[in-house]
């Protein structure tokens, strides 16, 4: 597999638990069964590129629910975490060329019938990235109405929290 890369780094948006003492620990994904783009047990931070990213990741959670996050308590509704990521490079699972190189149909998230595509197909191509020696995977998120994500391996390096907004102030 050849796989394209793209340069990563600078600020990115985390949705965190406003309960969460470390909304920036990596090892909660690394719990089976794993997520998108990381098998069980390789640590892997999801970012969103942008305000309307992080706000499609939450709006899928209350998806075919007869409430939505506006109902949401802003004290105990989802925080957003300003990140900044150290520069660094990531796997190309965002453009069409990153996509077909990847192993991926350019329809990510979904496949050529429209059906999302499964984490089990993506697990392996995170592993490849992180094997590859790569800080991550560069994606189109999976989300209604998102746009980019960044799956961000921490491995020796840190993410710095910059600043944490209420949902009231994000939303």
């Amino acid at each position: 597999m050849n796989i394209l890369t793209v340069p990563v780094g600078g600020s990115y948006h985390r949705v965190a638990d406003p309960d969460w003492s470390d909304p920036l620990d990596a090892s909660f994904a690394s719990v089976a069964p794993g997520q998108r783009w990381n098998p069980p047990g390789l640590a892997c931070l999801y970012l969103a590129a942008d305000i309307a990213t992080a706000r499609a990741n939450v709006a899928r959670l209350f998806d075919g629910l007869p409430y939505g996050p506006e109902d949401l308590d802003p004290v105990t509704a989802p925080v957003l975490v300003d990140v900044a990521v150290p520069d660094g490079e990531a796997a190309d699972a965002y453009t069409d060329d990153g996509l077909v190189s990847f192993g991926l149909p350019n329809s990510f998230p979904r496949d050529a019938r429209g059906d999302p595509i499964p984490h089990r197909v993506c697990q392996p191509l995170g592993r490849a990235a992180f094997d590859a020696g790569l800080d991550g995977v560069d994606c189109r998120s999976a989300a209604d109405g998102g746009v980019r994500e960044l799956a961000w391996f921490p491995r020796d390096r840190t993410a710095q929290e910059v600043t944490r907004r209420a949902f009231d102030r994000w939303w």
